[in-house]
């Protein structure tokens, strides 16, 4: 049954993106346009918003919208653009809260900014004459959506039948600000049904308030729906999410195969597929030129690209990675940004081992396609990892994946077993140096002196079936369950 979805969300690949946030919401919704629902993803016009080949088209009765949020009389606009797929994204301009640098920041208005475009997203459905049947919101951003509903709009019988659901795509970003911000949010009047406690401490929490009034919350795994619900992972929203564990479902996120697929990949210099590998030597002669380091192929080629923060375990790094770079083992390149300490480390190891370590500080989408098609192993040691799309897209190229067991992490990658001939990548349990150094002298061992298991776990880990056609059709299901328990009580 076709179904019509609102996205509101805060990024949107390749528009605007920081993570695996842009990439999930703008492939979930091809593909549930693909599949004949009406989607329609909203999200804000940053002044720095990647616009190459972007043809803004000006809704003609979405112009100078006024919104009055508290104290503050704002406006905006609505532009759409048609992307190759068909599929229509709505852009909500307002420079007021969106003409800055950057997507987020730090200053005292961004509680405004996201609770405007929640707001500016709930005016336009309404002057479309549109009432969806879902509102999918992701993270904090977009998480007040629920009781906006509740409250401020629930006079709106368009809304009547709609029903929220909000994806955590990481737990670590909860949108907290002042108890103030509820006279600016148009809020103040419904201060009973926010977090009591909360509001006596001085805070509101966008995301816990988020929780409180979705239909149903899903995460990006099985694993991290599981792990979120712990003292250890839940944030100070464990209890919460206790609670509402008949409404919370772990979806492990799709890959856009189109996109990171070697055989279809429209980047890389030499395409290959499971059956025809060669290109993949190939790509690794490219990227070990291209990144200055020493043209030996025999030896594997380590690989990271990733935001460079504490989240992703990097500190397991600074004791396993030099001996295996100075042993003359491995070789090393890294794409990223982040925190300084992890890039004055990888800084550190490209100057003491030239022609075995290279770091290209900042992102690259060429670079990190040419990585995933020419390195030999992926570096994904992570702290916790909502689920992550890195490892999905290495066991796609044939790079093979070391990861810690967390999150989506131990969900995607089956821990190598030479025995039963199982597995595909290096899985490591501890959060600890030593843990991830055995699962890495494991690697580096299979792969100089079992060449013929290495290649069988290449292969494993390539047959995996990620797509958002699998995937997606899990939130389509889920879609049409939370619909069918609405139409029956």
């Amino acid at each position: 049954m076709s179904r019509s979805i609102c996205f509101a969300t805060s990024e949107f690949t390749p528009f605007a993106k920081t993570g695996g946030l842009g990439d999930v919401a703008a492939a979930l919704s091809a593909h549930l346009h693909r599949q004949g629902h009406d989607v329609r993803p909203f999200l804000p016009l940053y002044a720095s918003l990647q616009r190459e080949g972007l043809n803004l088209t000006p809704v003609d009765f979405l112009q100078g919208i006024p919104l009055q949020m508290g104290r503050f009389q704002l406006s905006f606009s609505i532009f759409t653009t048609l992307l190759p797929s068909g599929l229509t994204v709505y852009f909500v301009h307002c420079p007021a809260l969106f003409g800055r640098d950057g997507i987020y920041g730090k200053e005292w208005d961004e509680y405004l900014r996201f609770a405007g475009l929640t707001r500016a997203i709930l005016e336009s459905c309404q002057r479309m004459g549109w009432g969806p049947d879902i509102f999918h919101c992701h993270d904090w951003h977009t998480a007040l959506l629920p009781i906006y509903l509740k409250t401020v709009y629930s006079w709106d019988r368009l809304f009547e039948s709609s029903r929220t659901v909000l994806t955590l795509h990481n737990l670590g970003y909860q949108g907290i600000f002042p108890s103030q911000a509820l006279a600016d949010i148009d809020l103040q009047d419904h201060a009973e049904l926010f977090y009591q406690e909360d509001l006596q401490a001085g805070h509101i929490n966008f995301l816990k308030t988020g929780l409180l009034y979705a239909s149903v919350i899903t995460t990006v795994s099985r694993t991290y729906a599981a792990e979120i619900q712990t003292a250890e992972h839940g944030m100070g929203l464990e209890g919460l999410l206790r609670k509402r564990r008949d409404s919370l479902i772990g979806i492990v996120n799709g890959v856009d195969y189109e996109e990171w697929s070697p055989d279809r990949d429209q980047v890389i210099p030499h395409p290959f597929s499971i059956d025809q590998m060669e290109g993949k030597r190939l790509n690794k002669k490219t990227l070990l030129e291209q990144m200055k380091l020493e043209d030996d192929l025999e030896t594997p080629l380590l690989a990271i690209v990733s935001r460079l923060t504490a989240q992703k375990g990097f500190d397991l790094l600074f004791d396993t990675l030099a001996p295996a770079l100075a042993s003359g083992r491995a070789r090393l390149v890294a794409l990223g940004s982040g925190e300084e300490r992890y890039a004055e480390f990888l800084q550190w190891l490209q100057s003491t081992f030239p022609g075995r370590a290279a770091f290209h500080r900042g992102y690259s989408n060429d670079l990190a396609h040419l990585i995933e098609a020419g390195a030999d192993i992926f570096l994904m040691p992570s702290r916790y990892e909502p689920c992550g799309l890195n490892q999905m897209y290495s066991l796609r190229y044939g790079t093979v994946p070391i990861v810690r067991k967390t999150g989506g992490l131990a969900d995607t990658v089956q821990p190598y077993d030479p025995e039963h001939d199982t597995g595909t990548g290096f899985v490591f349990e501890h959060f600890t140096p030593t843990g991830m150094g055995w699962a890495l002298d494991l690697a580096l061992r299979t792969f100089h002196e079992t060449p013929e298991e290495w290649k069988k776990l290449q292969r494993r880990g390539m047959e995996q079936d990620f797509s958002w056609h699998r995937q997606g059709r899990i939130y389509e299901q889920l879609y049409d369950k939370i619909l069918g328990q609405a139409e029956s009580s």
